[in-house]
Parts: C-alpha cells; sequence; structure tokens
C-alpha cells in the first residue's frame, strides 16, 4: 500500500508554482511493479511505497521552447523561483523529440524528513504538464535512480 508520506512533496510542487491542477492522459509508466494508485492512472508507486510518481496537467499557459536557449532561460528562472523555498535545486533543459522541456531536481522537507523531487516541465499544446517524482532523501531506496532515469529520459 502507498505510504501517505510520499504525498507532501507533491503537494509542495502546486503550493510552489500555485498553478490550477487539471487532467492529463494517463501517464505509461514501464517500471515493473510500479501501479496506479486508488485507481488514479496519473499517480504512481512502487511496490514498496517508497518512490512515487504524478502526471498532471495545470490550466496554465505554458510555452513550446524549440531550442536548448530558450529552455535553459526558463530553467535559469524556475531554478529562482523554486530555491525560495526548497533548497538544492539544480534545472537544466531536456530534447523530447524536438521540443524542449526543463527537468528540475530539488530538496524539500516537511515534517522532519527530506524528500528529493524530480520534476519534468513540458509544454503540451500550449499548456504546462509535469510528471514530478519524488522519494525519501534519506536511505537511498532502490526506486529512486529507475524513477529518476524514467523523468529524465523517457517521460514525455
Amino acid at each position: 500500500m502507498f505510504r501517505a508520506r510520499l504525498s507532501p512533496a507533491a503537494l509542495l510542487i502546486l503550493s510552489v508554482l500555485t498553478l490550477c491542477l487539471g487532467r492529463a492522459p494517463a501517464l505509461i509508466v514501464p517500471m515493473t511493479g510500479w501501479t496506479p494508485q486508488n485507481g488514479d492512472a496519473n499517480y504512481w508507486a512502487d511496490a514498496r511505497g517508497e518512490c512515487a510518481l504524478r502526471e498532471e496537467r495545470h490550466g496554465q499557459a505554458f510555452p513550446t521552447f524549440t531550442s536548448p536557449d530558450d529552455a535553459r532561460s526558463f530553467a535559469l528562472k524556475l531554478q529562482s523561483t523554486l530555491g525560495r523555498s526548497v533548497s538544492n535545486v539544480v534545472t537544466q533543459p531536456v530534447d523530447r523529440a524536438g521540443q524542449w522541456g526543463v527537468l528540475a531536481a530539488y530538496d524539500y522537507q516537511q515534517g522532519g524528513v527530506k524528500y528529493r523531487v524530480s520534476q519534468l516541465f513540458l509544454s503540451d499544446s500550449g499548456v504546462l504538464r509535469t510528471v514530478t517524482g519524488s522519494s525519501a532523501a534519506q536511505g537511498a531506496p532502490a526506486c529512486a535512480n529507475d524513477m529518476r532515469d524514467f523523468i529524465r529520459y523517457l517521460a514525455n
């Protein structure tokens, strides 16, 4: 069963960015043992409940970046914004079949637990779509590297 201790990281994303939550087509997670949570195919957890993935479509307009320089410019602004409320923020442009997105990674702490979050920002027909993964930073769960690789290379 999914442990509720991971959900604060996903909720932080909404408050940090102050975006309206929407729905997207279901996220396809090609990792063995990961299952959708509570019947929601946009929210996945590994078999042990140590890592979580969430796909969200936000009602906010978001540009389609056609060059790495455009994505890098946004990445720097995002890094500054996130750095006001979370720590160890790193951002970078990522290529998605000729369109560029932005990958952010940062630490978030709540209730004495530190979470490591990876978040991909993409334009979906001009609307912001994010794929967010989180896990407890301590203990380095086995699922964390596969989850981060999925977000970095495969989620689109």
